[in-house]
């Protein structure tokens, strides 16, 4: 639309109109950084509760130890988040997944169906068509992508886990 902060901020350099929302690749770009945007505090605050279970003490005895802090960050931090990590990165794929609200709001699948989520695509054949069976069938479909996936990815980060021998 011509009334966006980011179409007012292209107009007062002297830029040609973007027209985020009506350009295939625009628009799909718009809306990753949207969702991006929309669901970047929910895992900041995950990985925040996972550094405030880290104590102090190991850092000093580190510290004491001579270890600098770029090694410390290595081998205490990212190895004591991981399961924080793993955490945030299965909310974010079922997030990602499902998003449905975001795209409904903004592009309404459109232009031309290149921002068509699966469940906006469910959602659409339901209540468009009536189809209600294939919705169900596409909802479950991804639903059983999303565990399967998310099983795989539990596996590798627990399997390297043991390899490394993180859990003794």
């Amino acid at each position: 639309t011509p009334y966006g902060p980011i179409e007012q901020l292209t107009k007062l350099l002297g830029i040609q109109a973007l027209n985020l929302l009506s350009s295939p690749g625009l628009t799909w770009i718009a809306t990753v950084i949207a969702d991006v945007w929309k669901t970047t505090p929910f895992i900041a605050i995950i990985l925040l509760a996972g550094l405030q279970t880290i104590p102090n003490d190991l850092y000093e005895a580190f510290k004491l130890e001579g270890g600098q802090p770029r090694q410390a960050f290595y081998r205490i931090t990212i190895p004591l988040l991981q399961p924080y990590i793993l955490i945030s990165l299965i909310f974010r794929l079922a997030q990602a997944i499902g998003v449905f609200d975001l795209i409904q709001i903004m592009t309404g699948g459109g232009p031309a169906g290149s921002t068509e989520s699966l469940a906006l695509y469910a959602y659409l054949n339901a209540m468009r068509f009536l189809d209600f069976g294939y919705s169900a069938t596409i909802m479950l479909g991804s639903f059983i992508l999303l565990v399967l996936t998310c099983l795989i990815i539990y596996l590798l980060v627990t399997q390297s886990n043991l390899v490394n021998g993180s859990y003794k």
